[in-house]
């Protein structure tokens, strides 16, 4: 295996998805999250991996935000925003959790690898990610990696460039953003 190569063609899969990739799409999103009560996230697998990152990174900043499935999560109504991440856009039960939100009055923004599919109309924001994804039929970025691969590397870097983004327009220092850490280690 010739490491060098591949990683150099993985960085050009990616460099190809950043420069497709809509700001103005990732500026609606960051909106949302500015103007929300509270954020509740939701997302599986690898996909659920860069969201639960995403998440901690958000209390870190300050943020009222939970992870969907954390025993002391709070309820979610109006003025509040459930971020829900879905590669191929139609993931049943965060389908079906996308529904509950918006019954209960919730925003939702929907980071997708294919804004076409049946979640999709139910969201008040789409963040397209054009990155291969698993199940995906959407116009995205082919990649020579497996399943979803290239959708979760983009996930993980677009959430850490947003955190970037709003650590500027909130005024966060790195030291507030440590002092917000967990300190039992």
């Amino acid at each position: 295996m010739d490491y060098s190569a591949l990683s150099k063609k993985i960085i050009a899969e990616l460099a190809e998805v950043f420069e497709k990739l809509d700001k103005k799409s990732i500026e609606s999103f960051v909106d949302e999250i500015l103007k929300a009560k509270r954020i509740i996230t939701i997302g599986v697998g690898r996909e659920g991996l860069s969201t639960r990152a995403f998440t901690m990174r958000l209390m870190h900043l300050g943020f009222d935000v939970h992870w969907v499935w954390d025993d002391t999560t709070p309820a979610l109504g109006k003025g509040d925003l459930l971020i829900a991440t879905s590669g191929c856009g139609e993931i049943g039960h965060i389908h079906y959790v996308v529904e509950k939100a918006k019954s209960r009055g919730a925003r939702v923004a929907l980071v997708t690898g294919d804004p076409y599919k049946k979640t999709a109309p139910l969201a008040d924001c789409i963040l397209f990610v054009p990155a291969s994804v698993y199940l995906g039929t959407a116009d995205v970025v082919p990649s020579c990696q497996p399943m979803g691969n290239l959708f979760e590397q983009s996930l993980l870097i677009t959430f850490d460039m947003i955190i970037m983004d709003l650590t500027g327009r909130t005024g966060m220092t790195k030291e507030k953003m440590e002092g917000n850490h967990r300190n039992l280690e």
